[in-house]
């Protein structure tokens, strides 16, 4: 007979996972879908009152929340927060930030918003957490995640999205180069590029039948990405069902930008 197979585990027990702009919207789903995995939680944002709120959503599934009150744009606030977790085995990189604008219009406190949280807070996120991650001498047995929530505006352009679409390229460059050479650790690294997602910023943009309809059209599924979409594509590329997945761009946008 031959060797018997069995489904990779998707479980992520004993593990400690970090949720940047986890007070709402796509960061708390992900950080308690985390959870729900069997991860212990690391909660960071702005707003001690959301933090709190999705910390009490953690607990009530049995699993610790740890709430990091942080900008993430304060370089040395982050990097002293990250340091002084006790451990740490998966970073979700999910705070970000868009602001339509045409190109000839964008500011420069636009381009300084974008690029600061989008690419430069991702990027100083990550080096404190492979640093923190590396504290482990096991670490090469144990491997470890990073998930860097991207966009769909990674792969293609678009009207008004000038700089967004910049900095998400960038993302998804870094998302490679950081893979390749974290390979040795273990410390595998990949990119969600979401869709709009159905969270209530996304409703602020979209916030007429017309456009609704009109994003709708756009997208081959014919719907807005749900929380739960991204949900279960972060637990999956940070569980070891994803253990030769490294580098690799996850696109949860209803067949956008296979047009």
């Amino acid at each position: 007979m031959g060797e018997r197979l069995s489904l990779p585990s998707f479980r992520l027990d004993g593990q400690v996972a970090l949720v940047t702009g986890a007070g709402g919207g796509i960061g708390a789903g992900i950080a308690i879908g985390l959870a729900e995995a069997g991860a212990d939680v690391v909660l960071v944002g702005r707003t001690r009152a959301s933090l709190e709120d999705t910390a009490r959503q953690v607990r009530a599934l049995a699993r610790d929340a740890r709430l990091l009150v942080c900008d993430v744009t304060e370089r040395q606030a982050l990097r002293d927060a990250i340091a002084g977790l006790p451990r740490l085995d998966i970073l979700v990189n999910n705070a970000g930030v868009s602001i339509p604008e045409a190109l000839l219009d964008v500011s420069d406190d636009s381009l300084d918003a974008m690029v600061s949280l989008n690419v430069t807070a991702l990027f100083v996120a990550s080096q404190a957490a492979v640093r923190k991650m590396l504290e482990d001498p096991e670490r090469r047995q144990k491997g470890g995640a990073i998930v860097n929530i991207s966009s769909q505006m990674g792969h293609v352009g678009a009207v008004n999205r000038t700089v967004y679409c910049m900095t998400k390229h960038a993302v998804e460059g870094l998302t490679k180069a950081m893979a390749i050479e974290l390979a040795p650790q273990r410390i595998r690294v990949n990119s969600i590029g979401p869709t709009l997602v159905d969270t209530p910023l996304a409703r602020r943009i979209v916030d007429t039948p017309e456009k609704r309809a009109y994003f709708e059209s756009r997208i081959p599924l014919g719907a807005l990405a749900r929380i739960e979409d991204m949900m279960a594509a972060a637990v999956y590329l940070a569980s070891p069902a994803a253990a030769m997945v490294t580098g690799a761009h996850l696109l949860v946008d209803g067949g956008w930008t296979a047009q």
